[in-house]
């Protein structure tokens, strides 16, 4: 199964995070094809955006699925993330080693990752919640869920309260700590300000009193640990809090991302048809001294002539074979191919290709999907959008990845950032002056923004199904307005 969500990951860049699911029984393979189409005014084109530009300004990042546990099952009862940490801990208390100092810290920070995740769930259900009521209950369990699951974290600190634990064993489980009331502040101040659109409605003006109790009782928390807050006086303080917070961020998510060492897709078949190339060129080269050397001799003026003229077409034949094999190599093979590891255990692989296409090359119900206006394709018969094509190919092996049982690994993100800055380069300015006559025969002028859209057409394909979906992008040389999944 493909999952896709498409959000603005800020004014300069958009994020497209697609979820792999795999089959468990089977290997999977998942394909996607984006189709990128953009106005011919923007410049973007083979001769002044290559492949290089292109992956620098894409940044992929692989990560797996984050295990999904309600939160309030994350630590009630015997659940599974708490009494994984616990005998994590337990196993350092009684014995610290190379092996076990790694468990413990894999631990923390899947509880850490963990709790995150079920608390953003939490947090959409409460968003999602369209009845006073429902959302006012959303809400208290959400409070009442947050302290149970941060206080079985801390409750759990006293097993590692013992002289045979270093003091820098004990910081990684304060990051955890730090991490988490850090996530239970940022999420109680997201759900108060859903619970507004239900001011003064039954039952939410006490929910909304229980989460401005959390956030009293994490701060002061927060202050008996010595861990940064919000300062409203400190700016640069605060400048080292959001620091700080996208490195513990970075650091309870690193055992889930993927370190990808990407490399040339089929470069030993490139090799092979290259030097096909290069025998071709030899071979007309060979035929045409052999044929002079024949009629006029070996040391004559025709043959020299010949032998250079051989050379110098030598070169070119090499070089336009290499240009014919490279081209159609592109469509069979990938520009990079990478390997999917758990613990250095092979459990996969992903390819990725990006080339400019025409319309030629689009299948039909990419374009219709893209839903050119009448306008739009009398301007393309003239300046025709430019596309790109962006291929990626995911390979998972179910049964490799069931075996990692610790934690039932259900898949993997693949979150693709794209940057525009290269796009708006040659965008003219973003406002422009619109003019109108008002009743007083006045002349009044409005400024509105000057627009450009970038479309996205992407098809996956798992198994036997494929689907679609259209993404439109809304910018100005100023960045991005918005993004639009269009049906």
């Amino acid at each position: 199964m493909i999952d896709i969500k498409a959000k603005i990951h800020d004014s300069f860049a958009v994020e497209f995070k697609v979820g792999f699911v795999a089959d468990g029984e089977r290997g999977s393979d998942f394909a996607i094809n984006t189709w990128i189409f953009l106005p011919n005014s923007l410049d973007i084109n083979p001769a002044t955006y290559g492949k290089e530009d292109f992956y620098r300004d894409v940044k992929s990042n692989v990560r797996f699925i984050t295990p999904v546990f309600p939160l309030g099952a994350v630590a009630a009862g015997d659940a599974v993330p708490l009494r994984h940490l616990r005998r994590a801990l337990s196993a350092l208390a009684a014995g610290p080693s190379r092996e076990r100092a790694a468990d413990y810290e894999y631990h923390i920070k899947m509880y850490s990752a963990i709790v995150k995740s079920a608390m953003r769930e939490a947090v959409y259900a409460v968003e999602d919640g369209e009845v006073a009521q429902v959302a006012a209950e959303r809400c208290e369990r959400f409070a009442e869920d947050v302290r149970c699951v941060v206080g079985a974290y801390r409750e759990a600190r006293q097993l590692i309260e013992v002289p045979a634990v270093s003091e820098e064993l004990r910081h990684m489980y304060s990051f955890g700590d730090e991490y988490m009331s850090h996530l239970a502040e940022s999420f109680s101040f997201r759900i108060l300000e859903r619970l507004e659109r239900f001011r003064g409605a039954s039952g939410t003006d006490e929910a909304a009193c229980r989460v401005r109790a959390l956030l009293r009782d994490e701060a002061a928390y927060r202050r008996s640990r010595g861990y940064v807050s919000v300062t409203p006086d400190d700016p640069q303080g605060n400048r080292r809090l959001v620091y700080r917070h996208n490195v513990l961020k970075k650091y309870v998510s690193s055992d889930l991302y993927i370190k990808l060492d990407k490399k040339q897709d089929g470069k030993a078949v490139r090799q092979i048809y290259y030097s096909i190339a290069a025998g071709i060129a030899m071979v007309f080269a060979t035929v045409v001294a052999f044929v002079f050397q024949r009629r006029f001799g070996n040391f004559s003026g025709p043959l020299f002539v010949a032998l250079v003229v051989s050379y110098m077409l030598k070169d070119r034949i090499k070089d336009l074979t290499r240009y014919y094999f490279a081209h159609r190599l592109g469509s069979r093979y990938f520009d990079n191919k990478a390997d999917i590891n758990i613990k250095e255990q092979p459990v996969g692989w992903l390819k990725e290709g990006m080339d400019f296409i025409t319309d030629g090359r689009v299948p039909p119900e990419v374009l219709e999907l893209r839903g050119r206006t009448p306008l739009l394709e009398a301007e393309n018969r003239i300046f025709d959008e430019k596309i790109i094509l962006y291929r990626k190919l995911v390979y998972i092996d179910g049964q490799e990845l069931a075996r990692y049982d610790e934690y039932r690994l259900s898949g993997i993100n693949d979150i693709l950032r794209l940057h525009l800055n290269r796009f708006t380069l040659k965008m003219d300015d973003p406002q422009t002056p619109l003019h109108r006559l008002r009743d007083d025969g006045s002349v009044e002028v409005v400024y509105t923004d000057r627009i450009y859209y970038i479309n996205f057409v992407m098809q996956f394909r798992y198994g036997g199904s494929v689907e679609y979906k259209r993404f439109r992008l809304v910018v100005t040389r100023n960045g991005i307005l918005g993004i639009e999944e269009m049906n």
